[in-house]
């Protein structure tokens, strides 16, 4: 797995947006697909955001003419592994009996949810 930086909220919508589409993708479709859901970036916002993902490890860039075409480098399931990872470490020390407890005992799981993990468990 890609070892990334991790990303703002702003970074993440983007490449939610990126991993979306079929790539490489330009700042263009990317402008024109916020615009679309009423989220209107200008250019050079854009290219900072994205800047800053090839800086951080999540995109590659590659020049086609005067044109960036941009590429994932880590998919959606590598990066939720590597947050989730990340909060395991930092806040359970990377014990899932205690993100579960927490869970549990925050009221946080429903018996439906109980009984869904029970039968996840028994099934691997």
């Amino acid at each position: 797995m890609n070892r990334v930086q991790k990303l703002s909220d702003t970074e993440l919508e983007l490449m939610t947006a990126i991993w979306s589409c079929t790539p490489p993708v330009t700042s263009t479709e990317l402008l024109h697909t916020f615009a679309e859901k009423g989220r209107a970036w200008k250019g050079q916002t854009m290219s900072t955001f994205l800047s800053r993902l090839v800086e951080k490890g999540a995109l590659s860039a590659t020049r086609q003419g005067r044109i960036n075409q941009y590429t994932p480098l880590i998919s959606p399931e590598d990066y939720k592994l590597l947050e989730t990872q990340t909060v395991l470490d930092g806040l359970y020390n990377g014990s899932v009996k205690n993100l579960i407890a927490a869970m549990y005992d925050g009221n946080k799981l429903s018996g439906d949810d109980l009984d869904e993990l029970k039968k996840w468990f028994s099934e691997k």
